[in-house]
């Protein structure tokens, strides 16, 4: 009934009403004098209290880009300090959403694209077993490699993940797929959490993850190398995981014009979107945030440590002023000839980054 009166009420504050009140109140079977009755009432608590936490929903879903469905907006609209808004049910929520037509992105179809080296080393074995818990950070890790499509070409990502959690402690981009991506990666996780005695890196049997450089380079860290079953994506479910929520939420939703547009906006969202201090919920933490704990913001700062102020080495020292390894008593010198970074900056390009 109320449809109808609103109906009606805004037909009839338009500028040029088609019918009168009465012929339309006839043709859609109210009452003229219910309808003027509708207009002069005052809202009802419940419905204030629906309207307001609207809005709210509305605004959780704006802070998640899209991305956060009913689950997850109902975590963040029932941290409200307000009472009547902190207290709403997931049902209400849903309700809301429904009646709105507010929805979360949606995951496209999965293609398979990784390839199994025939040659693969003996004695790696699956440490894992699809248990991606682990008790302490730098523990159990797992990672991937995924293709991101630019107008410019294919950029490859790889990532290492903390199943403590599932917060991702290192990446790597570049425009090929050679083993020192994922080196990259590792030495990017080694650097931002202290891995403890026995850690694991688990992954699929790519043929970068056989390979003696890279095993060669998870023994220089002491890490123990794991591997799923050939053609089997659940024995590194984590890994696949976070791709398909990065892909939904941010590439099949952006256009990236060259390398550089990707790489940037990429960076950000592990960095600030994923793990940042207002971090999206994640439900294996129970929508807790997943950033670590922050330290004070002057303690770490570039500007009071002496360290770079390139902007693309803003993400490793935000991440670094969280961890608890040792911080390096002196920044490094930059080349004598300026690196290709997008930037500008004369910093070094790890071995993996390549701009072509």
């Amino acid at each position: 009934m109320s449809d109808k009166y609103a109906f009606i009420a805004a037909e009839q504050a338009s500028d040029q009403p088609v019918l009168p009140v009465t012929s339309m109140c006839t043709a859609l079977q109210v009452s003229r004098s219910g309808f003027y009755d509708w207009t002069k009432a005052t809202p009802s608590a419940r419905a204030l209290r629906r309207a307001t936490i609207t809005e709210y929903v509305t605004a959780a879903l704006a802070l998640g880009r899209g991305t956060y469905g009913a689950r997850r907006v109902h975590a963040v609209v029932a941290r409200s300090d307000d009472p009547q808004v902190g207290t709403v049910s997931l049902d209400l929520v849903r309700n809301i959403m429904a009646e709105q037509g507010l929805r979360a992105c949606q995951p496209r179809a999965y293609r398979v694209t990784t390839v199994s080296d025939e040659h693969t080393r003996p004695g790696i074995v699956d440490h894992l077993d699809r248990d991606f818990t682990a008790s302490a950070p730098g523990t159990k890790l797992v990672g991937d490699i995924t293709y991101i499509r630019t107008w410019a070409g294919w950029l490859y990502l790889a990532t290492v993940i903390d199943c403590h959690n599932k917060t991702v402690i290192g990446w790597s981009m570049a425009t090929h797929m050679r083993t020192e991506l994922i080196c990259d990666a590792i030495t990017m996780a080694a650097t931002n959490v202290e891995l403890q005695p026995g850690v694991v890196f688990h992954s699929d049997r790519g043929t970068q993850y056989t390979s003696a450089q890279f095993a060669a380079h998870l023994h220089l860290y002491g890490i123990t190398g794991s591997m799923g079953r050939t053609g089997v994506c659940w024995d590194n479910a984590m890994a696949e995981s976070f791709f398909a929520v990065l892909k939904n939420e941010l590439v099949h939703r952006t256009v990236f014009p060259t390398h550089d547009t990707a790489r940037h906006a990429i960076a950000e969202y592990i960095e600030v979107f994923s793990i940042g201090p207002d971090s999206t919920p994640h439900s294996a933490t129970e929508h807790r945030t997943k950033s670590l704990p922050n330290t004070s913001k002057h303690s770490h700062s570039p500007r009071n440590s002496g360290e770079s102020h390139c902007p693309w080495r803003a993400h490793q020292t935000r991440r670094s002023s969280r961890c608890r390894s040792p911080r390096p008593t002196a920044p490094p010198k930059p080349p004598s000839t300026p690196s290709p970074r997008a930037c500008g900056c004369s910093w070094p390009m790890p071995a993996s980054e390549s701009w072509s």
